[in-house]
């Protein structure tokens, strides 16, 4: 079995019974979203523990053969072209086994949330669609659901009760708006349950967008 990967942890109070699972974005790291807690209005919420993992580095391709951190490549700035599928598998085995791990630790599934932002999003519904258990939610930031058309036939039937929160800027360079509708609009057709907000943003966050995720927070998890 492969090691796990590296995580930074923060503990809202002692004894959680709530794991969120971050995964940051392309050429990021664990450290990437770490401070948004500060931001989140937790208030009320049982004790969460927070996950930040690391991805392992890499060369991507549109970056020259760069090596940053990756969940998988990027073969083309098309994103919906020539998809590493080999690399998107590689790294959901790993974050199943963070969430394997988290079970271990007493933290059931459904008390379990994916969360990401760009790649680290297209993880999270890499990942969360395939899930044979119900998860507490999906938080998926200016991102989209990658190889679609294997999705279209691999998402399970247990996944579909889990909530998801899909947000993004209207203005973003990097992963299109319109890519992130098509992805929203066939979660809504497999029969997903989406809460969608858009913001006049780039590739980034806004205090609005973290003002929604508190308040999403609050609904899937008491």
């Amino acid at each position: 079995m492969s090691t796990l990967l590296q995580t930074i942890e923060k503990e809202t109070a002692p004894h959680p019974t709530v794991s969120i699972i971050w995964m940051h974005g392309l050429g990021a790291d664990a450290n990437d979203f770490v401070p948004m807690l500060h931001e989140l209005d937790l208030a009320g919420l049982p004790a969460i523990r927070f996950i930040f993992p690391n991805a392992e580095t890499m060369p991507v391709t549109v970056n020259g053969g760069y090596v940053m951190r990756a969940w998988y490549d990027i073969v083309a700035t098309d994103l919906g072209r020539q998809e590493d599928e080999a690399g998107l598998r590689a790294s959901q085995a790993k974050v199943e086994a963070l969430i394997a791990r988290e079970n271990a630790r007493g933290i059931p599934s459904e008390r379990i949330i994916l969360a990401g932002f760009s790649q680290g999003c297209a993880m999270t519904l890499q990942t969360g669609l395939r899930q044979k258990s119900k998860l507490a939610g999906l938080m998926c930031l200016s991102g989209y659901v990658p190889i679609a058309a294997k999705a279209a036939v691999e998402h399970t039937p247990e996944s579909k009760a889990t909530p998801i929160f899909m947000v993004h800027g209207r203005m973003d360079p990097v992963i299109p708006i319109a890519r992130a509708l098509a992805s929203r609009d066939l979660l809504q057709q497999w029969g997903y349950s989406v809460e969608w907000h858009d913001y006049p943003m780039p590739h980034s966050l806004c205090a609005e967008e973290v003002d929604h995720i508190s308040a999403w927070l609050k609904r899937v998890l008491l």
